[in-house]
């Protein structure tokens, strides 16, 4: 009776151990979706307020916003428990206006527990100078690839609107950021191209924890673009930028404050 009684224990124990082992082995990955949202300083940019609200920037200038267009890529969560690194290679171009691409989810699974997130502003050299590049990117907002003579690749953002100048006349203004290219002479030609340096940036949004079902926030002040640290004059730099080479590294120091973690919902 006693062995009876100690061999069901130990079929009891054994279907014990198997059944723990397939929980863990049908344990479900999750994706993650993000939402991005847009702000000046706090104040939430609807669409009604493009080409209606008016915005002060830090120079003092009376500024209205007609377009926000930005481009994301590698978004990647790395474990804070093991270092183990999920990275996906797609990316995100957020027409903010249409409400196009607000929410995306990156073509990734991770499992549950906490991790650091980030993702590329714009593409890095490497996916900038993709072979073939990337059909469904030249269609978009007119074009978004890079003329070859200011070195090729996609627009990382275009920022567009009106401010009113030192003469107190409204005046378009085109902030566009690409990878910065020094030339010889100015306007560009063919064959005045001597320097080309990657201004895409990494955004660390800080530590998030991952469940079943996780939707993060990133926010993007605008202002920020036109305010820290360097204090924009766009009295001096309002159009023809993408060639001007140092405007486009002044571009990338302000561009560091812009984006933050924002709510995140299980």
């Amino acid at each position: 009776m006693k062995k009876i009684v100690l061999l069901l224990l130990l079929v009891l124990t054994a279907l014990s151990c198997k059944n723990d082992d397939d929980a863990i082995l049908i344990q479900a990955d999750s994706s993650v979706d993000f939402t991005f949202t847009q702000n000046w300083n706090g104040q939430t940019i609807e669409n009604s307020d493009y080409q209606n609200t008016t915005y002060v920037n830090a120079n003092g200038e009376s500024m209205t916003l007609s377009k926000v267009n930005y481009l994301l890529s590698d978004f990647t969560f790395t474990s804070v428990t093991d270092g183990t690194v999920y990275a996906s290679e797609d990316y995100n171009l957020v027409l903010a206006r249409d409400g196009e691409n607000t929410t995306f989810t990156p073509d990734i699974e991770i499992p549950e527990g906490d991790y650091t997130v980030s993702f590329t502003f714009g593409f890095d050299d490497e996916d900038n100078d993709k072979e073939g590049g990337y059909n469904d990117l030249n269609s978009v907002d007119g074009f978004w690839s890079v003329p070859a003579m200011l070195g090729g690749g996609y627009h990382y953002q275009r920022i567009e609107g009106t401010y009113i100048n030192n003469a107190a006349e409204v005046t378009n203004f085109q902030f566009h950021t690409v990878r910065a290219n020094r030339h010889e002479t100015l306007p560009p030609g063919p064959d005045t191209l001597v320097e080309l340096r990657d201004t895409s940036f990494e955004v660390n949004l800080g530590t998030v924890s991952v469940g079943t079902t996780t939707n993060i926030e990133v926010k993007a002040n605008i202002a920020e673009w036109f305010n820290n640290p360097i204090t924009w004059d766009l009295n001096e730099r309002f159009m023809v930028l993408m060639p001007n080479f140092q405007a486009q590294l002044d571009m990338k120091e302000n561009g560091n404050t812009v984006f933050e973690l924002g709510a995140v919902t299980q």
